[in-house]
C-alpha cells in the first residue's frame, strides 16, 4: 500500500486548466482515468488526509504509485480524451457499464450489392444499417417474418445465394414469394437495393406512406375486379400493422429520442435505455456496474452517454435525450452529443407528460434489473469465493489465487503442435490475456518437453518486463504530443523518483501505455496433464529462479489434481467448487487450443504450390485450377497450354511451370467414407472428420 504523498505533486507544477488525468499503480498500470475542468483544484482533492476521502478513493490512491496528466484547451476534449482512455487501458477504479449478454440487432447490410436482411451481434460494422437492440432474437425473426410479404428482401447467406445462383433455381423464400429472388436475376441489383431502403424506411418509422400506398392499390385492384391481387395487398397490410402493433406508440409526437434511467445502490448501479423511434419503443438494453469509485447519480449518466454514443454518429444519436439527472457541467456533454449526431441534440429531464411517464417506466426496469443482478451476484461472488479458497486450502497456497493461468498441448499426431495459455482473474475469464505459442524448439509428439518450453517462454518474458518495471522518471513539461482527437496536449509526469530518476527504469506498458503481455504474474499456474507434465512445468520455473508462483496439473482420467514433487494426487470432493473451477479453467484451455490446433491445420490442408509463385493472386490462380480441373493436370501442362487462361502470359505461365515442377506432388487424399482416392489436392471433409478423433 503506498502512501499518497510519496508521489504527490510537487506545489505550482499542476495546470490550472481542463485536462485529463491517469492513476497507475506499481507496475505502470493504468487504474484510474478522470478529467476536470481545473485540474490543479481536482487532484488536489485526492492528496487531503486520508481518514477525509470516501473509502473506494483511499483504496484507489493508495494503490497507486504516480499520477500523470494532460492537457486539453476545451472541457468537450477533456471528454472525448477521457472516453479515448477508459476505452484503451480499461482502468480497474473507473466505472465501466458492462452488458450482461450482447444484444441482437436488425441490419441491413447497404454495403453489399444485393443487401441483406439479417440478425446481428456484437460490433457495429460500416456500411450496415441497425434497428434495435431487440431483447430477443426470435422478435426479430417474427418481425421479419412478417414484413417480407411487402418487402421481399433477401435474407440468405452468402454460402446459399452463390448456390442459387450457380444452379439458377431459388430457394424456397423464392418460391414463396418471401424473396424477390435476385440470385436468378428476377430483379435486378437497383431494384432489389430500393426494396432494401423501402424496408430501412418502414423500420425507421415512416410507416404511414406505405401503408396509404398499399390500400390505394388495394382499391385499384378491387375497382378493376382483380380480386386475387386485392386481397394479396389486404394481407400485406395486414402484416405491416401487425408488424407495427409489436411497438406500441409510446410518444404520440413521432419523437426519435433515447431514455435513461439510473437505479443504484451503495455497491451498484443498473441503467436501462428504452430506444423510441418514431413515438414507438424500437429497442431496449441494460447494463450493470460495480461503484468502484465515489460517484454521484449525474456522474452515473455522464458515464452512461460516454458507453453509450462513444462509437456512435449520425442518426443512432438522436434528437432528443432524457436523462434522471443532468451531468455536472451539462454544456460540454450536450456539445459532445451535438457534434457526434451533426446537429443540435436536446439532453433534458422530461418535467410533465407522456415522456415524464414513459420514465418512470424505464425506472422501474432500471430498479428491476439491479435487483435481479444482486440476486445472481451474490450467489455467484459466494460461490466463485468458495472455489478460489477451496483451491488454496487444497494445494496449501498462503493466499488465494486471483489470477490463474492455464496450459495446454494440442496436436495431431505429432504435427502442427501448439500450446494455449488462458488466464482466470477472480475466478472469471480475462479473455484479453489469452496467448497462443508454436512449438519451436523441436519437431515430433512429446508432451512434457513442450510443456516445459512453453512455460520456460512464457516466464522468461515476465522476467524481462519485470528488469524494465519500476517507477518512471518525469518526462520534461514541455513534451508537447498531439492526441487522438486532434487537441494538442501537454502531458507531465509526477513519480517517486522526482528527486533521484533511475535512467534504467521503465514501465510494463508498450511506448502507448497499453500493459504489455506478459508483465503480471499469476498465483497458480495449471497445466493440463499430470505428474510428468506438473514436473516439467515446475522445472522450467527453478530454472529461472521463479519460487513465489504454486504449480499443479489436473489429471482427465480421474480428475486428479498433482503438484510437484508429490507421489500422490490431491483429490478433491466431487462437488467441490474448487474441483469445478479448476475443471473449467482446464477445458478452457483445451478448447483455446484445439481451436488453434485446427486453424493451422486447415491451412497448412490448404496451401498449394501456386501461393509460392510471385505475382500471383488468388483470381488468377483460381482461374488455373477452374480452367484445368485440378493441381495434378495443371502440373502436367505446358507452358502454351498455361498461356491460354485467360489473363496469363507467358512470363507468368512460365515461373508456374517451373514452380510446379520443383514442387513434389502430395499423396493423394482418401475419402475414408468411400475409400475413393481423391487425385486433386485437399482432404474431404470426411477424412478431416476422422482426424479431429485423433486430436490432443
Amino acid at each position: 500500500m503506498a502512501d499518497p504523498s510519496s508521489y504527490r505533486p510537487k506545489p505550482g507544477q499542476i495546470p490550472d486548466s481542463p485536462g485529463v488525468y491517469k492513476f497507475r499503480d506499481e507496475h505502470g498500470r493504468v487504474i484510474y482515468v478522470g478529467k476536470a475542468k481545473s485540474l490543479r483544484q481536482r487532484l488536489a482533492n485526492y492528496f487531503q488526509d486520508l481518514a477525509g476521502l470516501h473509502p473506494r478513493t483511499r483504496t484507489m490512491v493508495t494503490t497507486a504509485a504516480s499520477v500523470e496528466w494532460t492537457v486539453v484547451s476545451t472541457e468537450v476534449e477533456a471528454l472525448q480524451l477521457e472516453y479515448s482512455w477508459i476505452k484503451e487501458f480499461d482502468p480497474r477504479f473507473n466505472v465501466k457499464y458492462r452488458d450482461d449478454k450482447s444484444y441482437p440487432y436488425l441490419a441491413v447490410t447497404l454495403n453489399e450489392e444485393f443487401p441483406r436482411v439479417q440478425v446481428m451481434r456484437g460490433a457495429k460494422k460500416k456500411g450496415v444499417r441497425y434497428f434495435g437492440p431487440y431483447g430477443h432474437a426470435w422478435a426479430i425473426r417474427e418481425t421479419v417474418d412478417l414484413m417480407l410479404r411487402v418487402f421481399p428482401v433477401r435474407t440468405c447467406s452468402a454460402g446459399v445465394f452463390k448456390r442459387s445462383a450457380q444452379i439458377g433455381r431459388p430457394c424456397l423464400l423464392g418460391y414463396i414469394g418471401k424473396c424477390s429472388a435476385p440470385c436468378v436475376g428476377r430483379i435486378s441489383p437497383e431494384e432489389h437495393r430500393e426494396l432494401a431502403e423501402e424496408f430501412c424506411d418502414f423500420m425507421a418509422g415512416r410507416t404511414g406512406a406505405h401503408i396509404r400506398r398499399l390500400e390505394r392499390g388495394m382499391q385499384e385492384a378491387a375497382e378493376e375486379l382483380e380480386y386475387e391481387r386485392a386481397a394479396r395487398l389486404r394481407d400485406d397490410i395486414g402484416a405491416l400493422k401487425r408488424a407495427m402493433e409489436k411497438s406500441a406508440v409510446v410518444l404520440a409526437d413521432a419523437t426519435d429520442a433515447d431514455l435513461i434511467a439510473v437505479a443504484e445502490d451503495e455497491l451498484e448501479a443498473a441503467v436501462q435505455i428504452f430506444h423510441v423511434r418514431g413515438g414507438r419503443v424500437r429497442g431496449q438494453r441494460g447494463w450493470v456496474t460495480d461503484k468502484v469509485e465515489a460517484v454521484t447519480t449525474s456522474g452515473l449518466v455522464e458515464h452512461a452517454l460516454q458507453q453509450l454514443y462513444g462509437e456512435e454518429r449520425g442518426d443512432a444519436v438522436p434528437k432528443e435525450v432524457l436523462v434522471p439527472a443532468l451531468p455536472e457541467p451539462v454544456e460540454p456533454v450536450a456539445q459532445w452529443l451535438s457534434e457526434r449526431r451533426g446537429s443540435q441534440v436536446s439532453l433534458r429531464i422530461p418535467q410533465r407528460g407522456d415522456k415524464k411517464d414513459l420514465m418512470a417506466t424505464v425506472g422501474r426496469n432500471a430498479q428491476q434489473a439491479l435487483g435481479l443482478h444482486k440476486t445472481k451476484r451474490a450467489s455467484d461472488l459466494t460461490t466463485r469465493s468458495r472455489a478460489l479458497e477451496e483451491i488454496a486450502g487444497a494445494l496449501g497456497l498462503d493466499a488465494v489465487p486471483l489470477r490463474i493461468e492455464c496450459f495446454d498441448i494440442s496436436h495431431l499426431q505429432g504435427d502442427d503442435v501448439v500450446a494455449s495459455m488462458v488466464v482466470f482473474e477472480d475466478g472469471l475469464a480475462r479473455k484479453s490475456e489469452y496467448r497462443r505459442f508454436q512449438i519451436k524448439s523441436f519437431q515430433g509428439q512429446d508432451d512434457v518437453r513442450s510443456m516445459h518450453e512453453v512455460i520456460g517462454r512464457r516466464f522468461k518474458r515476465y522476467l524481462q518486463e519485470k528488469q524494465k518495471s519500476g517507477e518512471w522518471t518525469e518526462e520534461p513539461a514541455d513534451d508537447a504530443r498531439v492526441d487522438d482527437n486532434g487537441a494538442t496536449a501537454t502531458t507531465v509526469t509526477a513519480s517517486t523518483d522526482d528527486l533521484e530518476p533511475d535512467p534504467m527504469a521503465g514501465r510494463p506498458t508498450d511506448e502507448d501505455g497499453r500493459p504489455k503481455r506478459f508483465a503480471y504474474p499469476p498465483q497458480l499456474v495449471v497445466v493440463d496433464g499430470g505428474a510428468p507434465q506438473v514436473a516439467a512445468a515446475r522445472r522450467a520455473l527453478d530454472e529461472l529462479g521463479i519460487d513465489d508462483v504454486a504449480v499443479c496439473g489436473l489429471a482427465k482420467r480421474l480428475e486428479e489434481v498433482w503438484l510437484p514433487e508429490e507421489d500422490d494426487p490431491v483429490v478433491l470432493p466431487r462437488s467441490s467448487e474448487g474441483l469445478y473451477l479448476l475443471q473449467r479453467v482446464r477445458d478452457e484451455a483445451h478448447r483455446f487450443a484445439i481451436a488453434y490446433q485446427r486453424s493451422k491445420r486447415t491451412k497448412r490442408l490448404k496451401s498449394s504450390p501456386l501461393d509460392a509463385v510471385a505475382g500471383l493472386g488468388d483470381t488468377r490462380r483460381q482461374a488455373l485450377l477452374k480452367h484445368f480441373g485440378s493441381l495434378k493436370k495443371l502440373r502436367a501442362a505446358t507452358v502454351d497450354e498455361i498461356c491460354e487462361v485467360p489473363g496469363v502470359g507467358r512470363k507468368t505461365a512460365e515461373t508456374v511451370a517451373a514452380a510446379l515442377a520443383g514442387a513434389a506432388p502430395s499423396a493423394p487424399a482418401v475419402n475414408t467414407a468411400t475409400g475413393e482416392i481423391i487425385e486433386d489436392d485437399g482432404v474431404p471433409p470426411a477424412a478431416l472428420s476422422a482426424e479431429r478423433g485423433q486430436e490432443r
